[in-house]
């Protein structure tokens, strides 16, 4: 089919900015979709004047209603990194328009703006975005060195970072706002996180500096215990980094965390890959507390939480590409999962009881996969010396479908 949808990258420098090929679409649309800040970059234009409808798939109907027409959809820089060209397309949605019916100009995103303006090598940083998401999920980003490039949700949003380093003791931290870059109106504000007050523009990005004596939280599997809330009952530092091995985070997949107590599986999860996502399943209501808690305060905010027993509860989930059984261990448990998961998906499941390990062996007899048992011991004071104390063996069943 030819293309008859042009997604237009545009900057602050507008329509003088674009290439000719960009430019020729913006003036002879029939229709044009975009922001009051698009529209306003475009002027002069005799096209139809669409505003963005609310909710998204409703944007994306509306587009599609349009069919037959020359329509653009004016975007910020790079429509398809952190932007609304990555969903148009996206065939993982029911909503979508097909990618061989689309054309894309991408202009200079606000990423590269901003690297030059900072003198970075967009290379060695991390780009990352809190527009239309919690800015608790840039956590798991700070570390001493580290260089940030963040698309911002308003004003508000460099407030709520100073603050969220500050309260994990990278108050050092440096930030600048970038505003409006590119255009006639640019500007930048400097300082450290723990002094933040400056006024910000409602349309910038934000580059972040990491300094300070913070504790450091690394996101590859394992971090210490005392990182989370918890009642003691919990997978330990070294099972849990042997079970996130097993589970294999990646980008964009869902985990389901059955019996997921304080979330600690879940949460390593999700702070392993880019987007990776997690539904806990819990029946006690004070441990979900605890999960939102640690979810919040280690970077991982989007967790779902569902009370109730499995397998019950795990009606209407979305598909998981993995699933842990850290609690409620029964064969119908099992059977449940593994009806679920997808295709290449992933099941670990832990015991310490006599009972739940008889059921995962019955099930490594019955589907294969790997069966092991799991002992750790620490050092601790007896008396004047030192011995090993050890924890309570884990049997730890898992198998890739």
């Amino acid at each position: 089919m030819t293309p008859w949808l042009h997604v237009v990258g545009i900057g602050e420098d507008g329509l003088s900015g674009l290439s000719a090929a960009a430019r020729a679409q913006v003036e002879t649309a029939e229709v044009i979709v975009g922001g009051d800040r698009h529209h306003a970059l475009a002027p002069n234009i005799t096209a139809e004047r669409v505003a963005w409808p609310s909710p998204f798939d409703a944007m994306i109907a509306a587009i599609r209603g349009y069919r037959g027409t020359r329509v653009v959809v004016l975007v910020t820089g790079d429509p398809l990194w952190f932007s609304v060209g990555a969903r148009l397309s996206n065939p993982k949605y029911e909503a979508h328009i097909p990618a061989n019916e689309i054309v894309y100009h991408p202009q200079l995103s606000a990423f590269q703006w901003a690297a030059a303006r900072m003198g970075w090598s967009l290379a060695d940083t991390e780009t990352l975005t809190a527009h239309g998401r919690p800015a608790e999920q840039i956590v798991p980003a700070f570390w001493p060195g580290a260089r940030l490039l963040i698309l911002t949700a308003g004003a508000q949003t460099p407030g709520e970072i100073a603050a969220l380093l500050t309260a994990r003791g990278f108050g050092e931290s440096r930030l600048t706002v970038l505003g409006a870059l590119g255009g006639p109106d640019e500007k930048r504000i400097d300082g450290l996180a723990q002094d933040w007050h400056a006024p910000s523009p409602a349309f910038h990005t934000l580059a972040v500096e990491v300094a300070g004596a913070g504790r450091l939280l690394p996101r590859i599997p394992g971090l210490p215990d005392d990182a989370f809330t918890h009642d003691g009952t919990m997978t330990k530092r070294e099972i849990r980094a042997l079970t996130l091995a097993k589970l294999m985070p990646a980008r964009g997949e869902w985990l389901w965390d059955i019996g997921c107590g304080c979330g600690s599986v879940s949460v390593e999860w999700m702070r392993a890959a880019p987007d990776a996502l997690a539904t806990g399943i819990d029946h006690r209501a004070e441990r979900l507390t605890m999960a939102r808690i640690n979810a919040n305060q280690l970077g991982t905010p989007r967790l779902a939480l569902v009370e109730g027993r499995a397998p019950d509860a795990l009606a209407g989930l979305p598909a998981p590409h993995a699933v842990f059984i850290g609690g409620g261990l029964s064969e119908a448990v099992i059977d449940a999962a593994l009806a679920a998961l997808r295709r290449g998906g992933r099941l670990v499941a832990n015991a310490v009881t006599l009972e739940s390990e008889a059921l995962l062996t019955q099930a490594h007899a019955a589907h294969g996969g790997d069966l092991v048992r799991l002992s750790v011991a620490r050092a601790e004071a007896v008396g004047p010396y030192r011995g090993w104390r050890a924890a309570m063996p884990v049997t730890q069943w898992s198998l890739l479908t």
